[in-house]
């Protein structure tokens, strides 16, 4: 194995500044105990706004107000025109690869399945990385397809089945319904927020805080079609004037506040790198979401080829490394993203759906389900 665990945290002092000249007048906090803390990205009187605050537990004060406008930064940098046909053609090329990556999931059998609970009405399930939940209209294999064979459904379909999804690379628990009753169910404790899941993940470099919440708003990446960004006040602008039929409506829709708490488990190494093991939930449940606030908090997840280093979205969700470098003094650097991932270079994305709260759907029994990852 080449992991190495160093030592577990060690409530490290950190402070996380503001990056200057985002607004023209900015308020800095410091807080009195660091061990926890939230980043925060806003849009505010049409800037956008990175700060870090205390949790509310946690007593701060504001220090000297600075008022000053400063030069420009990455978050206020000139965004080009935007071109409806240039952007639809390279969401067409993107969905492409997304497609034959589709076409290569893994076909289990029954014997393949790791069940970790079933009744008449749910099976739970711990999903391999490397497979699709769901399949697309290609048909590709899927887990709900092999559930479906193994346990049937009362909805005749592996459709009918399906509450909640994990990405193709993410492994972990997935809750399949057998009835409607149960699908129905769950729907509404998935819609309603009423289901716990945690995340496990390695990501580059040492996070220095123990505990802490990012807090960033998502929007649709036009740069970088279909993927998710860290939403801007500029680049929200740019999409003034697009025809949702030439670009698809989802592209147009206002920033998601996104909000994921997380803790480090352990500190690590991976091919003599750092590398921190984290705790993930994610509070608002965005697509993608957990991928981009690791990506623009500095610490991308371990072999993620997507928002990951040389990836497929924008690097760093969308942040530069200066920026990010302002609040984020211990983010891992490009180069420290790149010799990670040589290392994890037979590694899948090293971040695993570890547990899953919730109440029966139709019995109301309080459940809850974790597996161990496999980095």
């Amino acid at each position: 194995n080449d992991l190495h665990l160093l030592h577990t945290p060690a409530a490290p002092h950190q402070r996380i500044r503001a990056p200057r000249s985002l607004l023209p007048t900015q308020e800095k906090y410091h807080t009195s105990n660091n061990k926890f803390r939230t980043i925060t990205m806003r849009l505010v009187s049409g800037f956008a706004l990175l700060a870090a605050a205390a949790s509310p537990a946690i007593a701060f004060t504001p220090a000297a107000r600075v008022n000053t406008w400063g030069s420009s930064t990455s978050l206020q940098s000139t965004v080009e025109a935007v071109s409806g046909a240039e952007i639809k053609a390279k969401y067409d090329a993107a969905l492409e690869k997304m497609k034959a990556k589709d076409s290569s999931s893994a076909a289990l059998s029954k014997d393949d399945l790791k069940i970790v609970y079933e009744d008449e009405h749910i099976v739970v399930v711990d999903k391999p990385s490397g497979v699709l939940t769901v399949s697309g209209k290609d048909g590709s294999p899927s887990l709900a397809g092999a559930v479906f064979d193994a346990f049937g459904s009362e909805g005749g379909s592996a459709d009918k089945m399906v509450s909640h999804r994990l990405g193709m690379d993410t492994s972990g628990l997935v809750v399949f319904a057998r009835t409607m009753a149960a699908l129905r169910g769950m729907n509404t404790m998935f819609r309603t927020r009423k289901v716990t899941r945690t995340y496990e993940a390695l990501v580059c470099g040492h996070v220095e805080a123990d505990e802490g919440v990012i807090d960033m708003p998502l929007m649709r990446d036009y740069e970088f079609p279909p993927y998710m960004r860290v939403s801007t006040d500029e680049h929200q602008r740019a999409l003034i004037g697009l025809d949702a039929e030439e670009v698809g409506k989802k592209l147009l829709e206002s920033p998601k506040d996104s909000l994921t708490k997380y803790s480090v488990i352990a500190r690590e190494e991976l091919g003599g790198h750092p590398v921190s093991r984290v705790a993930l939930t994610s509070i608002s449940g965005r697509t993608h979401q957990l991928n981009v606030h690791c990506a623009a908090f500095g610490h991308p997840i371990v072999a993620d080829s997507v928002y990951g280093i040389n990836g497929e979205a924008a690097a760093n969700g969308g942040l530069d490394e200066a920026t990010i470098e302002e609040s984020n003094s211990s983010r891992a650097s490009a180069e420290l993203q790149q010799q990670i991932a040589d290392a994890a270079s037979d590694k899948s994305m090293c971040v695993h759906a570890k547990s899953i709260s919730f109440e029966h759907p139709v019995t109301g029994e309080k459940l809850s389900f974790e597996s161990a990852s496999s980095f």
